[in-house]
């Protein structure tokens, strides 16, 4: 018999001396207290990778995760951020983090535990629970990503286009207009469910997001929301929740939109509990766990199995520093199926979405581009790169009309371009982007 069925057979039941049964309780003690996670012995035959460790203080049941184990005892990182356990405390295994969604749910803000925090009573459980840590489909079972979907954000739209089912990121420093172009993506048509992450964000954005934009579409919308001073499990477990809550509605067959702001916070946290866990750091002190959850997550999102729905993933990351080769960035880049690039320096000029449309791609923009509009887009971007590529020599007066017709041509219709981008939350979704952008150069 393997340590785990001994463990169900012991936690069951057993025969006292009497012959009569009564159920027990695994348990260890508590032999190390750190800012981080808390040793504790006496379980190591009884637990896996992923089990739940609890303990009580203060008349309530404190949860942690098992993240290492050895012969001399298992670490438990706490979902708590203040760990008010003492030396010597009783720790017991617990069971798993239930999470059973239903339709009902919709409208509503919980926690990464799946516990209500809009203060509008306790959430009804549905028929099925979910796994947080499930599989993503077959690749060879997955239905194919040919859908257009329109953004009504018209950079997106025009140079970037996106169909149900892909999975794109948002790539922008700190401050650059992250947060607010993924509320405008929120307000997107089409889809049955709306699922949002709020992952390592201020608390105040919290609010700001339920009542913005996307209070039209709140009605389908779950929010899944771990703040910025939750502890790193909190922070870890809200992308997980919230993709498992994205899977329920994409196998009963509905459309689902996952946003997830942002993957780069879920990194951060996932390099802490592997840390504590004794890995080492490779890459400017990301552990190697870190390069291999990121995929996992990430691929969770998409199409389904043919007759399913399918999940379309926007997940933001935030680059540090502004260096876009940080290895967390690239490690996401190149799983997703394209990537939008938001520009610090035409943040600077005032143009907003601040997208640079030459550093952007999707990968699926053909299922959505007619011939024509792909030979649009194509000189449309030779002319913006013709623009960019000579601003210095405009500035400096080496510019004379007259000597180059390409660039001619791009110092009248450029700016043209960027006017027609310009948007904000404020405006109306773009219905026609192509056509928004012709009204425009005609002028």
């Amino acid at each position: 018999m393997t340590a785990m069925n001994a463990l169900q057979s012991l936690e069951e039941l057993v025969l006292t001396e009497g012959g009569t049964r009564r159920k027990v309780k695994i348990s260890g003690v508590i032999r190390e207290v750190t800012p981080s996670y808390y040793r504790v012995t006496g379980l190591s035959q009884f637990v896996r990778l992923g089990d739940r460790v609890g303990f009580s203080a203060q008349g309530k049941t404190e949860i942690g995760e098992v993240v290492r184990i050895d012969d001399g005892g298992v670490t438990v990182k706490p979902f708590n951020g203040r760990i008010e356990a003492g030396l010597g405390t009783p720790a017991f295994l617990a069971g798993d983090i239930g999470l059973s969604p239903d339709y009902s749910w919709r409208g509503r803000v919980i926690n990464a535990l799946g516990e209500p925090l809009d203060g509008m009573g306790p959430l009804i459980p549905g028929a099925m629970a979910v796994r947080n840590d499930a599989e993503p489909p077959s690749a060879m079972t997955r239905s194919r990503v040919k859908e257009p979907l329109r953004t009504g954000v018209k950079a997106i739209d025009l140079f970037t286009p996106i169909c149900k089912g892909q999975r794109i990121g948002i790539f922008a420093g700190s401050g650059v207009g992250k947060s607010t172009l993924l509320t405008m993506l929120a307000k997107c048509e089409g889809f049955d469910t709306i699922v949002v992450a709020l992952v390592g964000e201020r608390g105040r954005e919290v609010r700001e997001f339920l009542e913005g934009p996307i209070q039209a579409n709140l009605h389908k919308s779950i929010m899944v929301v771990s703040t910025g001073d939750e502890s790193p499990m909190m922070r870890r477990q809200a992308p997980r929740t919230a993709v498992a809550l994205a899977e329920y509605f994409r196998d009963c067959g509905e459309s689902v939109l996952l946003i997830v702001d942002s993957v780069t916070r879920y990194a951060h946290a996932a390099r802490d509990v592997a840390l504590a866990a004794g890995e080492p750091a490779v890459a400017r002190g990301y552990t190697p766990s870190v390069f291999s959850e990121l995929p996992r997550l990430l691929e969770r999102a998409g199409p389904g199995e043919e007759g399913k729905g399918a999940i379309t993933g926007i997940f933001s990351v935030l680059i540090d520093g502004d260096d876009h080769n940080d290895p967390v960035a690239d490690n996401i880049r190149g799983t997703l199926d394209g990537h939008i690039v938001l520009d610090r320096s035409i943040a600077d000029q005032g143009r907003y979405p601040a997208i640079n449309v030459l550093g952007s791609i999707s990968r699926l923009a053909d299922h959505v581009w007619s011939p024509d509009q792909k030979e649009l887009v194509r000189r449309l971007r030779s002319l913006i790169a013709r623009f960019e590529d000579t601003r210095d020599l405009r500035l400096m007066g080496g510019y004379h009309p007259g000597n180059d017709q390409e660039l001619d041509q791009a110092v009248v219709i450029v700016p043209k371009i960027y006017e027609a981008l310009r948007q904000d939350p404020s405006m109306p979704a773009s219905r026609d982007a192509f056509m928004d952008l012709a009204q425009i150069l005609r002028q």
